[in-house]
């Protein structure tokens, strides 16, 4: 459960220094592939074992890392993309609301089993997310852009389920450092394609506030994955919970470290929706 508490608190802090880029003109992009090779690097730090590289190629999980680094920039764009088009509160809820994949995803393919009282906390976690995110303006949602929301649930959803496959069926516990530094490698080297692509029509400029800024989210971006999989490797808690528990506790301490901080405007949904959060940990960390 301890690990589990580490990861919402990484993750929570991912979502302030988000805000803190927006503050300090931080281009996301250029610090998002940054932040890559610094989670790369504290994984490589922390993990105990050899580094050989044809070793790390013979291990059963390392093609995956590729499919899981490519899913991590291309969800990072379609969030992007829907913010832009849609507004934060649809990608936020698109995001969020992918818990109920790997949930399903427990239950039909780890033969998992739902208690009545984690159902109904599952069912206020998805309500829970809902409410907490929607702002006070709602973005429209125009019929010819409501794949990009769809796209970010499945996307989302499909990251937590092959993090959750990988950690089952290949990953030992001495391996979590190793293989979660694989998978930032995998995508530091698809986002720096992806600039030396662009760097071809737009000359590409180092930028040391860039740079600064990834560093700043790469170590809590590698510990929010590493203390997911370690939650996910105990036994106390079976994936379905851990992903439960996860996702709405992120939604709610993210929320108030938005007030805290940035003196964010909460609405009276808003606050129901966190109360929702608190009843479903509740219903699905106890039952």
């Amino acid at each position: 459960m301890f690990d589990l508490v580490l990861s919402v608190l990484c993750s929570s802090l991912i979502f302030v220094i988000f805000k803190l880029f927006s503050i300090y003109n931080v281009e996301t992009l250029y610090a998002i592939i940054t932040n890559y090779m610094v989670a790369f690097i504290v994984g490589i730090l922390f993990y105990q074992g050899e580094v050989k590289l044809h070793i790390i190629t013979e291990k059963p999980w390392f093609w995956g890392t590729f499919a899981l680094g490519l899913l991590f920039i291309i969800v990072f764009n379609l969030m992007a993309l829907t913010s832009q088009k849609l507004g934060v509160s649809v990608a936020s809820v698109a995001t969020k609301m992918s818990l109920v994949l790997p949930v399903l995803f427990g239950v039909f393919m780890y033969q998992e089993e739902l208690e009545p009282f984690k159902i109904v906390g599952i069912i206020l976690a998805l309500i829970a997310v809902y409410f907490t995110s929607i702002k006070a303006q709602s973005a429209s949602v125009k019929t010819t852009a409501i794949v990009l929301p769809i796209f970010v649930f499945l996307g989302s959803g499909a990251i937590d389920i092959s993090l959750g496959y990988f950690q089952k069926r290949f990953i030992t516990p001495f391996e979590l450092p190793l293989f979660s530094a694989i998978v930032f490698a995998s995508a530091a080297s698809i986002g720096l394609i992806l600039i030396l692509i662009k760097s071809i029509k737009k000359s590409l400029k180092i930028n040391l506030r860039n740079v600064a800024g990834g560093i700043v989210l790469g170590v809590p971006n590698y510990f929010s994955i590493y203390f997911l999989l370690r939650a996910l490797d105990s036994d106390a808690l079976n994936s379905s919970t851990v992903f439960t528990v996860n996702n709405v506790a992120i939604v709610m301490f993210s929320t108030l470290l938005g007030i805290l901080i940035f003196k964010e405007q909460i609405s009276a949904k808003n606050w129901g929706g966190i109360a929702l959060a608190i009843i479903s940990i509740i219903l699905v960390a106890i039952f």
